[in-house]
């Protein structure tokens, strides 16, 4: 069991610069996410789109502020705990948090902050019967780099840039590695991709290394608890049989409250009501903040919700130090903070960076 000051669920914007503010607080934290990297909705959804209402930044796409924030709380080194989904939370005798994640990863938090942004991104699933049967045997939802189908049927499902990059990453891999075949399926030719991926795509299918198949899924095939084949709907109607060993889903990701709602929190229309002096919820200890959270005048915006950290920060602040009497502080003037920022005097002529807590 890990034992934390703070755990954090999502590892988006908001949830990223939510272990900053704890951080200048010394608040230890920990962050849980579903996905298996840091990003959110930045990063599924609009990685290389510019935004334009952060503060202080005339344009920056939704890697770049990631990549910002994730250098922002390093000083503070907060661990990671992704590709889990947080599935339950109970409150102990003392107080505290037991959280226990779908991994198997169990903390116990004196404070937890829900940063879920609009819920956890699960991978969408094709909608046949059986699945369950093979997944993460031989249905899988990324390809391990250590992976290895040499000799093997590989398809992959989806239109998307994730979905073609796999193709061309398995059909290229070197001799002794790669697949017997490479196909992929989706219902038409047309693509969700950066142009120059669906060229080589195209290039790829054009010269017999990638199968490109049109059609919807509709079966699963298997003999002895192994999967053996696919029935898909083609283009002209009819339904046809393609062998396969392996089968990658790439068909993108859909965010989902789940276990969430059954936390005992206080909802509307599938949000978390807040009281905004502190951002918590109707229960001790759980404050949310970000989209996943409501209350009067609520705008969904990334600033909005790096607000709401400040006061959550505050708020959490009254619970890990319940003795300690926590002074605002500014890290443009607090030697206290830049120690913990680790700001180097000598390499900055006394002039350290200016941010404003």
């Amino acid at each position: 069991m890990i034992e934390t000051d703070a755990l954090i669920i999502g590892a988006g914007p908001v949830g990223l610069f939510q272990a900053f503010q704890l951080g200048l607080l010394e608040i230890q934290a920990h962050i849980v996410d579903a996905l298996p990297h840091p990003g959110g909705q930045c990063v599924e959804l609009y990685a290389d789109k510019p935004i334009y209402d952060i503060p202080g930044l005339q344009v920056v796409t939704g890697r770049e502020l990631i990549a910002n924030l994730l250098k922002q709380i390093a000083p503070f080194a907060p661990q990671m705990h992704l590709g889990q989904l947080v599935s339950s939370v109970q409150t102990q005798a003392d107080g505290r948090l037991q959280v226990s994640t779908s991994s198997g990863t169990t903390f116990l938090a004196k404070t937890l902050f829900i940063a879920a942004g609009v819920g956890a991104f699960q991978a969408r699933m094709p909608a046949v019967d059986g699945l369950d049967a093979y997944l993460g045997k031989q249905v899988h939802l990324s390809l391990p780099p250590e992976a290895t189908w040499n000799g093997r049927q590989a398809l992959v499902l989806g239109d998307s840039e994730q979905a073609l990059q796999a193709a061309i990453s398995l059909a290229e891999l070197p001799e002794g590695s790669r697949p017997r075949s490479v196909g992929l399926l989706h219902r038409r030719n047309v693509f969700v991709a950066e142009p120059d991926t669906q060229a080589t795509f195209q290039r790829m299918v054009a010269a017999g290394k990638i199968q490109f198949v049109a059609g919807q899924l509709t079966a699963l095939e298997g003999s002895d608890g192994l999967l053996t084949a696919v029935r898909y709907l083609g283009s002209d109607g009819s339904e046809q049989l393609l062998a396969v060993d392996e089968i990658l889903v790439q068909l993108g990701l859909s965010p989902k409250l789940g276990p969430i709602a059954h936390w005992g929190l206080d909802l509307e229309r599938r949000q978390l009501r807040v009281n905004t002096e502190t951002f918590a919820t109707s229960q001790s200890g759980i404050f949310a903040v970000g989209d996943i959270n409501t209350y009067p005048g609520k705008k969904k915006l990334i600033l909005c919700g790096f607000h709401e950290c400040v006061l959550a920060a505050f708020g959490a602040a009254a619970i890990v130090f319940p003795q300690k009497k926590v002074l605002l502080q500014y890290t443009t003037t607090s030697t206290r903070l830049h120690s913990l920022l680790g700001v180097d005097f000598s390499s900055q002529d006394q002039n350290p960076q200016k941010t404003t807590l």
